[in-house]
């Protein structure tokens, strides 16, 4: 079970809300959010509410500052990430709606490019675990959050235009 606390101001001040599972608009408790609190598991907030929009996976610990951890606006939704203890397996394929070369992972891969050489990842089936999906190679840039199910268009998940060039595991067991 995981439970974050979010602030309206920085700092931790002002009007707080606390969450044990996925809030999909915050603005129902909040009028805005800039900073928050994790004080068990781990989740992924987004700076739009229904889960769309940037993406940003948070541990243990506190975020004094939305901007800290790389946020342009405030935080409008949030979601859990259950805890898995089992094998994480995922098939990404070159290109929408699995097609092009496919590769199966169980571990994570810090750039597809070069252990691939796939030009990109545009479609994904999770068939066990959570993983992230990062922007550029050795988990770096933009990121979006995926649970155990069939991906045709990760690019709908995301802004357009962004290539998906590495994967990890979620092993936190926060």
């Amino acid at each position: 079970m995981g439970k974050i606390i979010f602030y309206e101001d920085r700092n931790f001040q002002g009007r707080h809300y606390e969450c044990m599972s996925d809030c999909s608009d915050m603005s129902s408790f909040l009028s805005r959010c800039h900073s928050c609190r994790v004080e068990s598991g781990c989740f992924v907030v987004y700076d739009r509410p229904n889960f769309i929009g940037n993406q940003y996976f948070l541990r243990r610990g506190e975020y004094s500052d939305y901007v800290s951890f790389g946020m342009n606006d405030s935080i409008r939704s949030c979601r859990l990430i259950p805890q898995h203890r089992g094998s994480f397996r995922m098939r990404i394929f070159e290109r929408e709606n699995f097609l092009g070369q496919s590769h199966e992972l169980a571990d994570d891969c810090d750039n597809i490019m070069d252990h691939y050489r796939m030009s990109d990842c545009q479609s994904c089936s999770v068939m066990d675990g959570h993983w992230l999906m990062y922007e550029q190679p050795h988990y770096r840039g933009r990121m979006v959050y995926l649970s155990p199910g069939e991906y045709r268009s990760i690019r709908e998940l995301v802004h357009s235009g962004i290539r998906l060039s590495s994967v990890r595991r979620i092993m936190d067991y926060c």
